[in-house]
């Protein structure tokens, strides 16, 4: 699966680049509209994310000049959440518009689903619906939790950071990472909020929380999941 991104603030772009490569996304970025229209009548993308406002062709009009030769999902961002700029937005012909600052996971959710709508993404998702390791399966269509075949429910945060865990075994990410993955970059809360978040998965899934087997900590750095993460259709 092919995404462009396109946007003016280089380290948000990297961001994004970043969280998608890890979901298996091939990503080619580009900085302005003129680059991404160049981009996209040169090779065939999946899917779009479009900056509203960016110097030498703004996102709009790029959105238009596309749509003149290609149907590809487009998401537009935007610093603004008027509805004035929505209606632009979707009137030069974007699929689906995502208002800055905005979590990263919302925006992979919206990607699947849009993806999953254009047909593009089908057989993916139904391929990676879930993840098991050991005794424990993620269902990521119903966010839950599987142990020994009793569903674990879990909240929106506790769902997330597992998600991420799991998907991504052995690495081990810092508490200011998990933060701005799992919570968004623009949330004001405290780091002690990853532990607690821990703990709770902790109490849910493991048999001796004191001695987990699947969220392990990496003293002095912050927490990796333990383990080859197979999916499971």
């Amino acid at each position: 699966m092919k995404i462009l991104v396109v946007d003016d603030e280089k380290l948000l772009v990297k961001g994004i680049t970043f969280n998608l490569q890890q979901e298996g996304y091939q990503v080619t970025a580009a900085y302005n509209g003129a680059e991404a229209l160049e981009l996209a009548k040169k090779e065939e993308f999946d899917l779009i994310i479009l900056d509203l406002m960016m110097p030498v062709l703004s996102g709009s009009d790029a959105c238009m000049k596309i749509r003149e030769f290609s149907d590809v999902p487009i998401i537009m961002l935007t610093a603004r959440s008027e509805d004035a700029d929505k209606i632009m937005g979707f009137a030069c012909g974007a699929d689906d518009y995502v208002t800055k600052p905005f979590n990263i996971l919302e925006l992979k959710a919206r990607i699947r689903a849009l993806l999953r709508r254009s047909g593009s993404g089908q057989q993916k998702e139904t391929a990676a619906s879930r993840l098991t390791v050991g005794g424990l399966t993620l269902d990521m269509e119903q966010r839950v939790a599987i142990r020994e075949g009793q569903i674990i429910d879990l909240t929106a945060k506790e769902y997330d950071l597992l998600e991420l865990l799991m998907k991504n075994p052995r690495r081990v990410y810092s508490r200011e990472t998990l933060m701005d993955l799992v919570w968004g970059y623009a949330y004001a809360g405290d780091y002690r909020t990853v532990d607690v978040h821990v703990r709770r998965l902790r109490e849910k899934l493991e048999h001796i929380p004191a001695q987990p087997e699947f969220i392990i900590t990496k003293w002095g750095v912050g927490y990796y999941f333990k383990g080859e993460s197979q999916p499971a259709i």
